[in-house]
């Protein structure tokens, strides 16, 4: 894969020896690739990506990925709080109000061929391959509805956990239930922490809770399923179960 280097954005630092766990996928929400790179690349705005994909699949590398580039800002993930530490932040020339409110064949092949990459360059895990909306579930909704996580989940690039069945998530519930948890709703809110969301504050806050939600359903349910009975229950523990089975 070949990187177009003549733009470097001078919004970057140390990531003080940190390990880089982690893939954030946003989009710019801007008109076009080219505001986005003058966007990324001012040093007023104090962001930045690593990578940046335009549309007919062009990508620009940014940000050398030994440097700690400003993408995911407050932000959660299995704990750790500085994302932008351990984390490569790609960028797609995405704006869902725009002309550019696709996500192209070319934008994707480029995508995945980058993914790849990064994920066996540093042995990134499949269930660390996330969205903006992941680590940032109360403020940030890229790569939002229409992104096709399908496809990455089709390449093997992340979990695909559609096939578990009812029965197999029962040795899950077993455990909840060993240690009286029966709540169906404390049973999601621990099983997305141990995915690695942030759950700190939803128990006493409602509209962080449906905010979470909201963020996972997008990220992991069909909007034909939205209105099945138990769906995020039983997703949540498919994940759940999925994860502890799998090792990258």
């Amino acid at each position: 894969m070949k990187y177009i280097t003549k733009y470097r954005s001078p919004n970057y630092n140390s990531r003080n020896n940190s390990k880089i766990k982690l893939i954030i996928i946003h989009y710019t929400a801007l008109k076009d690739y080219k505001y986005a790179i003058s966007y990324l690349c001012s040093k007023e705005k104090k962001v930045s990506a690593h990578y940046l994909i335009s549309q007919d699949g062009l990508v620009y590398a940014l940000v050398e990925d030994k440097f700690r580039a400003w993408h995911a800002g407050q932000a959660y993930w299995q704990g750790i709080t500085d994302i932008n530490s351990i984390s490569i932040g790609i960028e797609l020339d995405y704006n869902p109000y725009g002309k550019n409110n696709r996500f192209t064949y070319k934008m994707l092949s480029s995508l995945k061929i980058l993914l790849l990459k990064i994920k066996k360059k540093y042995k990134i895990n499949k269930n660390n391959i996330l969205a903006h909306s992941d680590v940032a579930p109360f403020r940030k909704k890229d790569p939002g509805e229409h992104f096709p996580w399908t496809s990455l989940s089709s390449s093997k690039l992340i979990l695909n956990f559609k096939k578990i069945k009812k029965n197999e998530i029962i040795v899950l519930e077993k455990w909840f239930k060993n240690y009286k948890i029966k709540s169906k709703k404390n049973i999601i809110i621990i099983s997305l922490s141990l995915l690695g969301y942030d759950t700190r504050q939803i128990h006493k806050n409602i509209k962080l809770y449906n905010k979470l939600i909201r963020a996972y359903r997008i990220r992991y349910i069909n909007k034909i399923d939205y209105a099945k009975k138990n769906i995020i229950y039983e997703t949540v523990l498919k994940h759940l179960f999925k994860k502890l089975l799998t090792k990258n």
